[in-house]
């Protein structure tokens, strides 16, 4: 992700995880709750169900696991897993405030010298 981009995700609090997916816009989120015969496709960003590990919307995130999915939502298969979080879920904006992550691990404490 490039520095100043907002970042669009749908955010559904399961019973035992938190599953998050990536989306286009808030936007295109609402435009096909009110029309299905959009295609998902032109709504959601990457065909990825992310878990947070009951971190809500923040933390390390983890694809999920098939079984996961299936415990949650009874099924793994993509497209329903993403339209039931798209249902369900929350849609939240931030913006990346830049690239994040080691710069120069070379210096600094990170390295025994």
């Amino acid at each position: 992700m490039r520095g100043n981009d907002q970042q669009v995700k749908v955010h559904y609090k399961g019973k035992g995880e938190d599953f998050v997916i990536f989306v286009d816009s808030a936007k295109a989120v609402q435009d096909w709750k009110n029309d299905k015969s959009t295609p998902l496709a032109q709504v959601v960003g990457a065909w990825k169900v992310f878990v947070t590990h009951k971190h809500g919307s923040q933390g390390v995130m983890d694809t999920a696991s098939k079984g996961q999915l299936e415990d949650e939502f009874g099924t793994s298969k993509d497209d329903d897993v993403v339209s039931l979080i798209m249902e369900k879920g929350t849609v939240q904006e931030t913006e990346s405030s830049g690239r994040s992550g080691d710069r120069n691990i070379t210096q600094g404490p990170s390295v025994g010298h």
